[in-house]
């Protein structure tokens, strides 16, 4: 498991979340850093990518030790990184704050990278500065992405980048349209995504064409929707919410059919704050783990239906992954006991 932070760089647990461990010292990650995203590397089990404020690193071990990828996204902060599974060389970056918010492509599994033309001016509504937070790769074309704004909209590309159509605008006006916090795409006919925002889901059953809203204030009570996943290889959905941000309270809600209906999952303590992040992987469909923005992680073994609070706490929470893999024997001390 391993925990990405604004401030102490990722925290990781090789024993199942009994002990945590910071970085070691003189890495080319600091054990400091700001991390905002991370991402499981498709091609090996161990290996990991993290987007930062000051480039792309890898690891291969598991998140123990980490390695700045020099490329053309040193000076930029990354907020979301996206792969397709079957495809690995074909990568997305999507940068912003205190950066310029722009879309990145690779196409070396990434080694190297490249601008495409999706590019938002310096200043924005709402956040001052935007930022990429939602990155999607369609599961049936590994050129077919989806790249959401905060603040700046929804756009699409069906050429792997080359060229962007703008989604949002043929929405019915709404407050929040253009602040975009995260994509879902569900393979196969019809293409169903979901697309949400600061207040509510935007969903389309015909690959884009047309869209209903779903009001989070008006469905559930809370109005700051922030983080949505598909529950691997399934129909299912998991949504993090709160009442905004960082907020002092949040809750999960549960889709099982592609988000048409939602439920609220129990809780065993209330949440400090708005959910964040969650964490799955193709390896254990059942095995999911989510974040609040101040540092409490949740887990759940059944699919999302029941969920436990980990003895640990972070500082804020940016992101989660958890691999299948565990390393070899670490020669670092920084654990962190119950």
């Amino acid at each position: 498991m391993i925990v990405s932070t604004d401030g102490q760089a990722v925290l990781r647990s090789h024993d199942n979340g009994a002990t945590w461990r910071r970085l070691t010292i003189n890495q080319e990650l600091e054990y400091d850093d700001c991390v905002r995203c991370l991402l499981a590397d498709p091609r090996d089990s161990q290996a990991l990518f993290a987007g930062t404020e000051k480039g792309l690193f890898h690891s291969s071990d598991c998140g123990a030790n980490w390695t700045r990828i020099d490329s053309a996204l040193n000076d930029y902060t990354i907020w979301k990184l996206a792969v397709h599974p079957d495809h690995p060389d074909i990568m997305y970056a999507g940068t912003g704050s205190p950066s310029l918010a722009i879309l990145f492509r690779s196409r070396d599994g990434g080694k190297t990278w490249s601008r495409t033309g999706l590019e938002m001016p310096p200043k924005c509504a709402g956040v001052s500065r935007p930022r990429m937070l939602a990155l999607a790769v369609d599961p049936d074309d590994p050129l077919g992405v989806w790249a959401g704004v905060e603040e700046g909209g929804l756009f699409r590309s069906r050429d792997g980048g080359d060229s962007w159509q703008r989604v949002d605008t043929d929405w019915a006006p709404s407050r929040g349209n253009s602040d975009l916090h995260d994509i879902v795409v569900f393979p196969g006919e019809p293409k169903t995504i979901l697309a949400l925002v600061v207040n509510g889901i935007y969903k389309s059953v015909d690959d884009g064409v047309t869209w209903t809203r779903m009001d989070a204030k008006e469905t559930w009570g809370l109005y700051y929707t922030r983080v949505l996943r598909r529950r691997p290889q399934s129909g299912e959905l998991i949504l993090g919410i709160g009442d905004g941000t960082p907020g002092s309270t949040g809750v999960i809600l549960r889709s099982e059919d592609r988000g048409r209906t939602w439920r609220e999952t129990p809780l065993p303590t209330q949440p400090n704050s708005c959910f964040w992040a969650i964490g799955t992987n193709v390896a254990d469909p059942d095995f999911i783990l989510a974040g609040t923005k101040f540092g409490h992680l949740y887990r759940s073994e059944d699919g999302g239906l029941s969920w436990r609070k980990e003895w640990r706490e972070f500082s804020e929470i940016t992101d989660i992954v958890w691999l299948p893999a565990v390393p070899g024997a670490e020669a670092d001390d920084h654990a962190h006991h119950p």
